[in-house]
């Protein structure tokens, strides 16, 4: 497959080198020698699909016909606007998501990094995930994915029940998801991520176990557990609000997930974040770079970020989200070099409920060191340390505060113990200035 200019075959060749002999490490692992606001992690949005699922609220078109030259341009040029923008200097991941990526031509992935690799270091053994649907992922397509310098895949398998993905309206079959997960791990050993489905309207504890057991004969060292959310606005929210299909029973989806985490851990998988699990080591960078709040690029309809504009005297990270519909972003983007829609300065206290938010969904928690990093006037001790709520926590084994983190114990007291953590938060102390 030619791929667009000597510097893009240059980068993916340096990046198919340095899989082959990539070590796998772990999320976090050895630091980056630029300073943590020069470094960010890239999104990229593929906004169309073939169909849109029963339940999918996400932005994203079913269009007659994709003008893939003219969103490519696009892509390609935002890219190099935010980079420019935000002083980011090096790429640690890139992330192609959507939407169904896999729609996209290779060469417009391979644009994509390419433009990245011209205006910001991308290192050759950098994490770079496409997100993928089984019928539309042929093997032959997956290696032109990787010679265009994808190394790690995201499958939406969803579920191996016929009747439950016709139910979600997903176009693939439990055979063709098999198979594409099979081509998947032969093309790209090791960094192959599954999703899983679990709660789904009259979907039982037994069957949906065996599904998972099932794919744990499949799948590769990556999987992530997703509970249905009914979002309005969607086909089977409608089903479910007119009586045509039963509500999703909470208490059942509760056993589902925590059955389903034991099976994993009996499996050798590790709970690094409440929805996903790894062996091997073989942890999402990207998402591990939103968990912590590190900075992020969003390019593409919709997509979001979180970084700190440069220049102008800017010292606030800034929340942006792109102009959601593709034919109103590209003219903005061919107009003003990007199509962000909305910018909203972070404050010190919401960048650090994301913080928390954010954090408390890992197996590590908040790190005192990681809290350092944005709040170096108060310890968690300060602010945690003597709250009554945290208190009733701590007593009740829902919560940990000690000398390593403030981290949740038990998944099913998320709700309880970020709430009364961000209370603490917003409450003030003698030690704060007016």
């Amino acid at each position: 497959m030619a791929l667009p200019g000597a510097r893009a075959r240059g980068w993916a060749a340096a990046a198919r080198a340095a899989q082959r002999r990539r070590r796998v490490e772990n999320a976090g692992g050895s630091p980056s020698p630029e300073p943590a606001g020069r470094r960010a992690a890239l999104y990229v949005h593929w906004p169309y699909c073939e169909k849109r699922c029963s339940y999918c609220n996400f932005n994203k078109y079913i269009p007659r016909r994709v003008e893939e030259a003219a969103m490519q341009k696009c892509l390609v040029t935002e890219a190099q606007t935010l980079l420019r923008l935000s002083g980011v200097q090096r790429v640690e991941s890139v992330f192609f998501g959507g939407g169904t990526p896999s729609l996209a031509s290779p060469h417009t992935v391979a644009a994509v990094l390419e433009a990245v690799a011209q205006t910001a270091h991308l290192p050759a053994d950098s994490e770079v995930t496409l997100e993928a649907n089984p019928t539309s992922a042929p093997g032959s397509r997956l290696a032109e994915f990787g010679a265009a310098g994808v190394n790690r895949l995201s499958i939406g398998l969803q579920s191996l029940d016929d009747t439950e993905l016709r139910l979600l309206g997903r176009t693939h079959s439990a055979c063709d998801a098999l198979r594409t997960l099979a081509e998947a791990r032969r093309l790209f050993p090791g960094r192959v991520s599954v999703d899983l489905m679990l709660g789904l309207p009259a979907q039982q504890v037994g069957p949906w176990l065996g599904q998972l057991q099932e794919l744990l004969h499949h799948c590769d060292d990556h999987l992530s557990l997703y509970q249905l959310s009914l979002e309005r606005g969607t086909t089977l929210f409608a089903q479910v609000q007119r009586g045509a299909l039963p509500a999703p029973d909470p208490e059942l989806a509760a056993e589902m997930y925590q059955r389903g985490r034991a099976v994993l851990r009996e499996a050798g998988f590790h709970q690094y974040e409440v929805s996903n699990f790894a062996r091997n080591g073989a942890l999402s960078t990207h998402n591990w770079t939103y968990w912590q709040c590190g900075q992020y690029l969003g390019i593409g309809p919709g997509a979001h970020g979180r970084f700190m504009p440069q220049g102008a005297g800017g010292h606030t990270r800034e929340a942006r989200i792109q102009t959601l519909e593709p034919d109103n972003w590209m003219k903005e983007v061919m107009l003003f070099g990007h199509g962000t829609r909305k910018r909203v300065p972070l404050g010190r206290l919401e960048l650090l409920e994301e913080v928390l938010a954010l954090g408390l969904r890992t197996n590590v928690g908040i790190t005192h060191q990681h809290w350092q990093q944005f709040e170096p006037q108060l310890t968690l001790w300060d602010v945690f340390g003597a709250n009554k709520e945290v208190q009733e926590l701590l007593e009740r084994g829902l919560l940990q505060l000690d000398h390593r983190c403030v981290g949740g114990c038990r998944a099913e007291g998320a709700e309880a113990y970020q709430g009364a953590l961000t209370t603490a938060l917003h409450r003030p102390r003698r030690s704060e200035k007016d």
